[in-house]
């Protein structure tokens, strides 16, 4: 059987928020694929060395490490120009950059709110905003990513919840408007994955998380990544507007609660 069709090998991507955890591991996963990759964070001293790893592997690969907050559209206009400049286009765009913080409804400021939102929302609408022209130019896919939490809600997190409710809404909208220029919007929303923020709040390593163990709920950044990869490549070219939920084992008997 050929695998061709799951690489994206000689494309150009754009991976927010990949100085650790899942956008990490997505602009690894990408480099070794072939393609060139454009990775950001708040702080550049975050994600140089990611890049610098990158480059000093035998990946094949390329990357360009810029800071930016994607809350500041003209740092992500600047972003994404750099990534064109660089590489010489722009084929896939990884809306990974979020946020997130545990607290109940009553303790939230309007200042923790609009935080969470500008960042989950307003980022991912800056990001795929601005690389809206270059995308369309030839096609593309756009990977956003949201949560097991706003599809199902979660306690203690509604700020959260409701951010990625929006970032779920808006894959399906974009993907519509989007699929007559040849560029596929979708989603993946995880449940937990043993990053290093899940490690220190719940002590679970990903070196003790065994993939091929089916009874689980806790993944790796490795398994979102193999998502991402599939989402931006030619295997995945009929699903478009779609939201690939990876959590595990379902939480069936919550549904049966009275």
């Amino acid at each position: 059987m050929s695998t061709d069709q799951f690489g994206v090998d000689g494309d150009v991507a754009i991976v927010t928020g990949a100085s650790s955890g899942i956008g990490k591991a997505i602009a690894e996963r990408f480099a070794a694929d072939g393609v060139d990759v454009a990775i950001c964070s708040r702080e550049q001293e975050n994600v140089d060395p990611v890049a610098e790893e990158i480059e000093a592997s035998d990946r094949p690969g390329r990357a360009l490490a810029v800071e930016c907050d994607v809350t500041d559209r003209e740092a992500v206009d600047a972003f994404v120009e750099a990534t064109v400049e660089e590489f010489g286009g722009l084929d896939v765009l990884v809306n990974n950059a979020g946020a997130s913080f545990m607290a109940s409804f009553d303790d939230i400021s309007e200042n923790g709110w609009k935080t969470i939102v500008d960042i989950n929302v307003h980022g991912t609408y800056h990001c795929t905003h601005a690389a809206a022209e270059h995308l369309k130019d030839g096609g593309g896919t756009v990977v956003n990513l949201a949560s097991v939490a706003g599809q199902q809600g979660s306690p203690y997190m509604s700020h959260y919840g409701a951010s990625k409710a929006a970032v779920v809404n808006f894959t399906k909208s974009l993907s519509y408007e989007w699929a007559g220029d040849d560029v596929r919007v979708n989603c993946i929303a995880p449940g937990f994955v043993a990053t290093p923020g899940v490690e220190s709040q719940m002590g679970v390593s990903a070196d003790n998380i065994q993939r091929d163990e089916v009874e689980r709920r806790i993944g790796t950044v490795e398994e979102i990544a193999d998502l991402a990869q599939f989402l931006a490549s030619p295997a995945s070219s009929y699903v478009v507007g779609e939201t690939i939920t990876a959590q595990g084992v379902p939480r069936v008997e919550e549904s049966h609660e009275v």
